[in-house]
């Protein structure tokens, strides 16, 4: 990914979809009663939403727009932090809760870091690096939640 604006675009769009997908997941959780693990997504979406809101500051004075759907580079076809629904019931666990958000920062960090190691852009590849150590956080964070959890 070689242009900044290419790169914003990637980004606003993976955080607003991650905070999107755990909204959902914590309107799912409050459906079934499930408060505990409701509060987890609802953490994280608020973290997503941290990060959208430093996207587009950091857009600033360019012009940042929604690419077309065949124009995001996503590993796997959708943003690399998009919560996965599979395993999800109304009898899902804290614990369970929290690998599924490590799973998901994870897929954030995976996806900066081979931003910043594969584009040409030094701009885009500085920009990237910042992103992948605030997801890295996440993820040490993740991990020290799940030990306390234990």
């Amino acid at each position: 990914m070689n242009g900044i604006r290419k790169f914003l675009a990637h980004a606003v769009r993976l955080e607003a979809e991650s905070a999107r997908r755990f909204d959902e997941l914590a309107e799912h959780m409050a459906t079934h009663g499930n408060v505990e693990v409701e509060a987890v997504f609802r953490q994280f979406a608020d973290f997503s939403r941290l990060h959208l809101e430093d996207a587009m500051a950091r857009a600033g004075f360019r012009h940042v727009r929604d690419l077309p759907r065949d124009g995001y580079e996503w590993p796997h076809g959708e943003p690399p932090e998009a919560a996965p629904w599979w395993g999800v019931d109304g009898l899902m666990d804290v614990e369970g809760a929290l690998k599924l958000a490590l799973e998901s920062e994870q897929g954030g960090l995976d996806f900066y870091r081979s931003v910043a190691a594969a584009s040409a852009d030094p701009l885009v590849k500085a920009m990237a690096a910042e992103f992948a150590a605030e997801e890295a956080e996440h993820v040490a964070t993740l991990h020290e939640m799940l030990a306390r959890n234990e």
